[in-house]
């Protein structure tokens, strides 16, 4: 806890002056264009991955990067994503998830959460991924397994996204975009999916599918 409180006092000392004006303009609202959805792993920090400063990404954090479907009880998220689309206007939301995930090894050995009553039930929110591991990567083990995991449960959380009425409605009109990210901690890759390939790439480029409001990237 010291260790917080010293950062607190450096921050008021040496970055809030420097930065006033910024912080001083964030008192009278934030317009951020991005909805960050990432896990709660205490070693992502997403304004550090995108180099953003505060007021410029929307974030919301919870175990393994999941959304529930718009039509199952959540934790929070419905309200979180409807507030940032038909309030904050936001333009763009990234899905990332990350290697070495330890929400989606759970996800892979459920027995390891039987006394985690309450993550288990929130993972059951990712069945859908745990389901097509096993239907067509039973050829797969350790490391490769769990990397493809994270991946597809990132596909599986854009599509419960698409349930939710205000990001279909973004959608439909054109003014929202959505995108799968893959952040890879021991390396710093980011790994955008690319809907032509049908795979995840190193992101170099970026452009948007404005038809499909998905990323693409040019290698």
């Amino acid at each position: 806890m010291q260790k917080l409180v010293e950062g607190v006092h450096r921050f008021q000392e040496s970055i809030f002056r420097t930065d006033r004006e910024l912080f001083e303009r964030l008192a009278h609202g934030q317009k951020p264009e991005t909805l960050f959805i990432t896990c709660s792993d205490s070693r992502i920090n997403p304004n550090l991955l995108t180099q953003t400063d505060p007021g410029e990404l929307f974030i919301l954090r919870n175990a393994g990067n999941i959304i529930p479907h718009a039509d199952q009880p959540n934790g929070g998220e419905a309200a979180t994503i409807e507030y940032a689309v038909s309030l904050l206007r936001i333009r763009d939301i990234i899905i990332c998830g990350h290697s070495h995930c330890g929400a989606m090894q759970g996800l892979l050995t459920p027995e390891v959460l039987e006394p985690l009553p309450a993550v288990s039930q929130w993972m059951e929110h990712a069945k859908s991924t745990r389901e097509l591991m096993k239907e067509k990567y039973a050829h797969l083990r350790g490391n490769a397994l769990l990397t493809a995991t994270i991946q597809e449960n990132v596909l599986a959380q854009l599509e419960n996204l698409r349930t939710h009425p205000a990001v279909a409605d973004g959608l439909r009109a054109g003014s929202l975009h959505i995108h799968g990210w893959v952040y890879k901690l021991e390396t710093g890759e980011v790994f955008s999916y690319d809907p032509g390939e049908e795979q995840f790439v190193p992101i170099t480029a970026v452009s948007v599918d404005d038809s499909s409001g998905a990323t693409t990237t040019d290698i």
